[in-house]
């Protein structure tokens, strides 16, 4: 038995990791042999050490005991409040000895490191790819059985893993845990920091190969690259049109819905976009902050009758008056209008 520094050290003869107690050596080899001696007696479940089972058994009562004492977030481990509070801290103790990357949980850090090696050892037994870690395995294969075992509380919205219900759940309850260090913005996700930051830098690291336009996220430059293509691979399932891109569906069918989920909190006025009601705001505030560098007003004039917008798309849905194009069709009739606001009157005698 081996000595270091005055006090006892116990290896495991199987794979020679160090202990300080030979009673966690007994624990340890239960990992070599598979042996899970203690059960649940509620589901089943087998674990290989008693601690771990008491800590399950609380998935079963629901009992929280562990608390985060800067949000008061609940937990049913106290390791868990140790991660938890990470997220406010910022504190990232596991760093990649490969490229310095840092982590709050050590396996994070594991994961990451498959990047460097560019193991993929656990593969899917349905279609054959292959992933670096179990759980992203796991969470692949919901993909073929449709299997979403995950459910929020609060809306009933079900998820194929856990962490995707954690975040949509901030949308119920507003949260943004994570916080830039530059202008204090925060956000539900980690990730969005990193591309939010970009904002700042000014850096866009994704370029077109085509025309050379640059983009500081990378999903952004795949919508781009549709514009070479002419692709439209999302299809409204009312009326057939055509998009790049999944939200311009989304927005479109508001068309046939009615739908306007973004409501003026002064007016009560509703808008089928965001945007939409941002400009509307305006009328409110009486803030006009786009200015023309050369007369301050109207700078966008119709070129056919020299009528003047304040707005670009004002002028674009002006100039249909005078092309006699009506791509706003009533779904109900079948007439056509040169302008939406004049479809939008229309369909009131319906």
């Amino acid at each position: 038995m081996p000595k270091e520094r005055g006090k006892s050290v116990y290896d495991c003869d199987i794979c020679g990791k160090s202990f300080s107690l030979k009673s966690y050596i007994a624990t340890h080899k239960l990992i070599h042999t598979g042996e899970k001696p203690y059960q649940c007696d509620i589901c089943g479940r087998s674990f290989s050490v008693k601690v771990n089972l008491a800590t399950h058994k609380l998935t079963h009562t629901g009992e929280k005991p562990h608390h985060c004492d800067i949000c008061d977030k609940s937990f049913a481990q106290r390791s868990a409040v140790t991660v938890h509070k990470r997220i406010h801290t910022g504190e990232k103790p596991f760093q990649c000895d490969i490229c310095g990357k840092s982590f709050s949980r050590d396996g994070n850090l594991a994961a990451h490191k498959v990047i460097h090696t560019g193991e993929k050892p656990y593969q899917c037994d349905i279609c054959g790819k292959s992933f670096s870690q179990s759980a992203v395995l796991a969470t692949h294969r919901f993909t073929h059985t449709g299997d979403k075992p995950y459910q929020c509380d609060i809306c009933g919205k079900t998820f194929p893993h856990r962490s995707a219900v954690t975040v949509h759940k901030r949308t119920h309850t507003g949260e943004n845990p994570y916080q830039c260090d530059i202008c204090k913005k925060s956000f539900s996700l980690n990730s969005y920091i990193a591309t939010h930051k970009l904002i700042h830098t000014g850096e866009k690291p994704y370029e077109c190969d085509i025309c050379g336009k640059s983009f500081s996220v990378r999903v952004n430059l795949a919508m781009h690259k549709l514009t070479h293509t002419g692709e439209k691979p999302y299809h409204c399932d009312i009326c057939g049109k055509s998009f790049t891109h999944k939200s311009g569906v989304i927005v479109h069918k508001r068309i046939h819905t009615g739908e306007k989920p973004y409501q003026c909190d002064i007016c009560d006025k509703s808008f089928s976009q965001s945007g939409d009601l941002s400009t509307h705001r305006f009328v409110h505030t009486g803030e006009k902050p786009y200015h023309c560098d050369i007369c301050g007003e109207k700078p966008y004039h119709c070129d056919i009758c020299s009528k003047s917008f304040t707005q670009k798309g004002h002028l674009s849905r002006h100039k249909g008056v005078h092309s006699g194009v009506k791509s706003h069709h009533c779904d109900t009739c079948g007439e056509s209008f040169s302008e939406i606001d004049h479809l939008t009157t229309h369909r009131r005698i319906h």
